[in-house]
């Protein structure tokens, strides 16, 4: 393990290739791959592509496909929301982050490769593997996110954190690119079965994000504390998101803007996870090969977003965080109104072009915004963004949850946009109410 000082360019970069490591689950497996493969399980199809049946049963019950998705994604992120203070209040006081770091990163991609045994006579098998995988990788970036006040300067944070984004989607790309070329061209590689390179996408995206990793692991510091374990620490996490939201009264500028980032994150957040679900029920595909159209924008999305997160890091350095933050949310309001009523391949992948310019932008400038807004010298970080990462996921339990009921009682998902809209004009006016302080905007 290297022993670098705060701000050495070695170190920030190594925390930065954590995204290179773990981005590969968001796309593989939250975005691209995994819902087309679960689609195309759980779907009954005519000749034409038409759908028949989208019913699925489990433990007994009947449920519209995505509706058990998004509720097993929804529970997976309330246990999220759950374990978060607990482990990072422990982290934060013993000073071990980078261990519940490791075993949350070792879980989820064990959990991925164990979704190559996806099946529907074994569905609870893998739902779970997904349960697992996708609280690996939300529990890991507890830690990670926490560490940036610890490695960066202030000044250093908003360019630290695209450069995270950006390496995040250039390495979730390659792989992509890689687990395409095997699924479109599989006799070429000598894959018989049409859908073992599917399956064999979800071990090598497990693979990636545990070799890359190790990088990140090596340079990065064990904690800032060090104080013995003991059981009354057990808690110690709650207790400190008790602290920090009586802390939250005496910063009018953070409360406000936790607020605002609870809500648009709801739906920033519920959009990604369902994009591509949305796009293989609602659109008239045509000739069009369905699941190359739907993994092109999804290349699309994440190319676009290397700019956009360069673009919003510029723009941030110019007019300020919040008043960057206050244009996407505009943007992403004209994105769902016109989102509403697409139904070709050519609208979606406009409209997956201009997701992609603001994505990667608000997820970065959310999180450095958040990061310059800790008071400086703060020792409890994890805890801080531990109360970051439970409004986000709760805002995701609900986003989803909304999504899933919407989509069971109207049999279409399309009319779930409509509460995307809501929250991004509550979250926009609640930004206006964030007081602008020179720390931001410098």
């Amino acid at each position: 393990m290297a022993n670098l000082p705060k701000g050495s360019k070695k170190l920030l970069n190594a925390w930065a290739f954590y995204d290179w490591a773990n981005s590969v689950y968001s796309l593989v497996i939250a975005s691209a791959i995994f819902p087309i493969f679960y689609g195309a399980l759980t779907l009954v199809k005519d000749e034409k592509g038409n759908i028949l049946d989208d019913t699925v049963t489990f433990l007994g019950f009947d449920f519209n496909n995505d509706t058990l998705i998004s509720y097993v994604t929804a529970a997976a992120f309330l246990m999220v929301s759950i374990l978060s203070p607990l482990l990072s209040g422990v982290a934060d006081y013993v000073g071990n982050k980078k261990v519940f770091m490791k075993f949350f990163c070792y879980l989820g991609a064990v959990s991925c490769i164990g979704l190559y045994w996806f099946s529907l006579d074994y569905l609870w098998f893998g739902l779970l593997c997904y349960f697992f995988a996708l609280i690996g990788f939300w529990a890991s970036l507890v830690f990670y996110n926490s560490y940036l006040p610890d490695i960066a300067f202030p000044e250093q944070q908003d360019r630290i954190s695209a450069k995270g984004y950006s390496l995040g989607y250039i390495g979730s790309v390659i792989l992509l690119c890689v687990c395409l070329a095997m699924i479109l061209m599989h006799e070429t590689f000598g894959f018989k079965d049409e859908g073992l390179p599917t399956r064999l996408s979800f071990v090598l995206t497990g693979v990636w994000w545990i070799g890359f990793s190790q990088y990140t692991y090596y340079y990065l510091p064990k904690g800032n504390k060090k104080q013995k374990f003991t059981k009354h620490l057990l808690f110690n996490g709650f207790k400190e998101l008790k602290t920090i939201w009586n802390k939250l009264g005496e910063n009018k500028s953070l409360k406000r803007y936790l607020a605002a980032f609870f809500v648009y994150s709801m739906a920033v957040q519920t959009i990604m996870l369902v994009a591509t679900y949305f796009g293989i029920e609602e659109l008239d595909w045509g000739e069009t090969n369905a699941t190359t159209g739907l993994i092109v924008s999804i290349l699309l999305i994440q190319l676009v977003a290397v700019l956009g997160a360069f673009l919003t890091s510029r723009a941030s350095a110019k007019f300020g965080n919040i008043n960057t933050l206050i244009v996407l949310n505009i943007i992403w309001i004209c994105i769902c109104i016109y989102a509403y009523s697409i139904t070709t391949p050519v609208q979606f992948y406009v409209t997956a072009g201009f997701v992609g310019l603001v994505m990667g932008g608000i997820q970065s400038l959310s999180r450095s915004t958040y990061s310059k807004l800790i008071p400086e010298g703060a020792l409890d970080t994890a805890s801080y963004f531990s109360f970051y990462d439970v409004a986000e996921k709760i805002g995701i339990v609900i986003g989803m949850f909304s999504y899933g009921f919407v989509a069971q009682i109207t049999g279409s998902i399309r009319y779930a946009i409509l509460f995307f809209i809501l929250f991004f004009v509550v979250g926009l006016v609640l930004l206006f109410r964030v007081p602008r302080r020179v720390e931001i905007s410098e």
